[in-house]
């Protein structure tokens, strides 16, 4: 699933061309989990935020336009308008996917092996109408066609009066953001004491903090050593777990995101995955101390770290 770099990657690469539009026309899939998105026609985008994994788009109108991207979710240009202003598929952008290599070939073994082609570019797609996995799309009034594209349909499309967010509870309660530089490692430890869960179950929930998956709770756990089971942390913890989670943070947006299998921004696949220090990577030597990485199943969520540098 995309977490927090990967939406932020996508929201950066949309704002400019997305800001000021209105949109003309649109499409949704007739599921309660999309059907909403044509309710934005005739607003024109004033924002385009990001609060934890939900990419939140302001309208004119007083209203959100809220997209979140499930596991495989991806948002895209997809078609060209012709003079007439109309879309179609004749000439659809295509988004060259890079090929993976380094160290993330030998962390990831076949996952990549759908997305790669003998070291050379890798496969090149495209999305037109006709493509059933199309969940909706949005026409703009410069005839760009926006869609989200999403396999498993475990993403989600809703309208919504500014800042309502009551039907989609996760919104609604999520906790801080990690990059907010007014969330403080002591704010961080006082709410991480009001739940008995183990530490990594609470980065996952999104009421700790915002938009914290498993590929960076896994990461940051492992930089601060904590043990992902550890059910209660001290203050001095608590301060290397935030900054840790800012720093993978931070590091995998500037490097266009994680791609495992499903994330693609509009400008292909992401480099971070090359650089992982824990996440998948139980059974190999932990880069620190050279013992063998652990990997067990925590909370119905796997989780791999170190037993020497994250002992309980």
């Amino acid at each position: 699933m995309p977490e927090l770099p990967e939406v932020e990657v996508v929201r950066r690469q949309l704002e400019r061309p997305l800001l000021g539009r209105q949109i003309a026309e649109a499409w949704a899939h007739p599921s309660p989990k999309f059907v909403s998105g044509p309710d934005a026609v005739g607003s024109e985008v004033e924002a385009l935020r990001r609060r934890g994994k939900y990419l939140i788009a302001e309208l004119d109108c007083g209203r959100d336009l809220v997209v979140h991207l499930g596991m495989t979710g991806r948002l895209c240009f997809a078609w060209r308008a012709d003079a007439a202003g109309a879309p179609h598929d004749s000439s659809p952008q295509t988004l060259a996917v890079r090929p993976l290599d380094g160290p993330a070939a030998d962390v990831m073994g076949d996952a990549i092996g759908d997305v790669t082609a003998a070291g050379k570019l890798a496969e090149r797609y495209a999305i037109g109408r006709s493509d059933p996995h199309v969940r909706a799309w949005w026409r703009l009034d410069n005839g760009e066609v926006l869609c989200l594209h999403d396999v498993r349909r475990f993403g989600r499309v809703a309208v919504c009066d500014r800042g309502d967010y009551r039907d989609l509870p996760t919104l609604a309660a999520m906790g801080p953001e990690p990059l907010d530089p007014s969330f403080d490692a002591g704010a961080f430890w006082r709410a991480s004491r009001r739940s008995s869960l183990r530490i990594k179950t609470q980065l996952l929930n999104q009421r700790l903090v915002a938009g914290i998956g498993n590929i960076y709770a896994d990461e940051a756990l492992f930089l601060a050593r904590i043990n992902p089971s550890a059910r209660t942390i001290s203050k001095p913890q608590a301060g290397r777990l935030l900054a840790a989670l800012r720093d993978v943070l931070v590091a995998s947006i500037e490097r266009g995101g994680s791609t495992l299998r499903d994330y693609y921004s509009l400008d292909g696949a992401g480099d971070n995955q090359k650089y992982f220090v824990c996440y998948g990577r139980a059974g190999e030597p932990c880069v620190r101390c050279g013992t063998e990485m652990r990997r067990r199943v925590l909370d119905q969520r796997s989780s791999t770290w170190c037993p020497s540098c994250q002992r309980r």
